[in-house]
């Protein structure tokens, strides 16, 4: 599929109507979703025929882009019943076979086939410090091959310093930095639209593949 094709795709997809502040709910742009999921598969080839979990799946923008580009099997994961509806909402309009979950990522226990990549887009941790590095720290316990996820730039040092030296990565590289338009969506938003530079991250789980652990 071509990126074009993605993000128009991913264009009609609904988003939240009343988002949870106290979730840092925002909507993943097509923008963004599409190049995320694009290069990933495109570059690295971690989508196609693989096993992919979207954590923190909101409305399920990024579970659909990769079950769009050719996941095997998509989950998504999230913490919030009304999410999960929009987001089964969604992959039904697409005509998409994902399989959604309701659960906390932090307290998330894996059991079932192996989950190859892990695609998200974290709380930035402004409500709650640390909510996007317990979210990073899950995925990298969970993904056998890759993690992609959305920092904000400003961290890019601390993410990188906890992914290799806290987290188990064996790598962490910044793809791109892209920019994230946030809506006026809650009352404290001054603003219509606020822009906020984030890096497009790629995380490498160090695991034995001998022993699988």
């Amino acid at each position: 599929m071509k990126l074009k094709q993605l993000e128009t795709l991913l264009g009609d997809l609904d988003q939240f109507s009343n988002p949870k502040v106290e979730l840092e709910q925002y909507p993943t742009g097509p923008h963004i979703a599409s190049r995320m999921l694009y290069t990933a598969e495109n570059s690295y080839g971690d989508v196609s025929d693989k096993v992919v979990a979207d954590f923190g799946c909101g409305c399920g923008t990024l579970a659909a882009a990769a079950a769009l580009v050719g996941a095997e099997q998509v989950i998504g994961i999230d913490i919030d019943s009304e999410s999960l509806e929009l987001a089964a909402q969604n992959a039904d309009e697409l005509e998409l076979e994902i399989d959604f979950v309701q659960c906390d990522v932090r307290n998330l226990a894996w059991r079932g086939r192996t989950v190859d990549t892990v695609v998200m887009n974290p709380p930035f941790g402004t409500r709650r410090k640390g909510a996007d590095m317990e979210f990073l720290f899950a995925a990298l316990k969970i993904a056998t091959q890759a993690v992609y996820s959305l920092h904000k730039t400003s961290t890019r040092d601390h993410v990188k310093r906890a992914a290799l030296r806290d987290f188990g990565a064996c790598s962490a590289e910044v793809i791109c930095e892209l920019r994230y338009d946030i809506p006026q969506l809650y009352k404290f938003h001054k603003k219509k639209e606020v822009d906020i530079a984030v890096d497009l991250w790629r995380f490498v789980p160090r695991i034995d593949r001998d022993n699988g652990s």
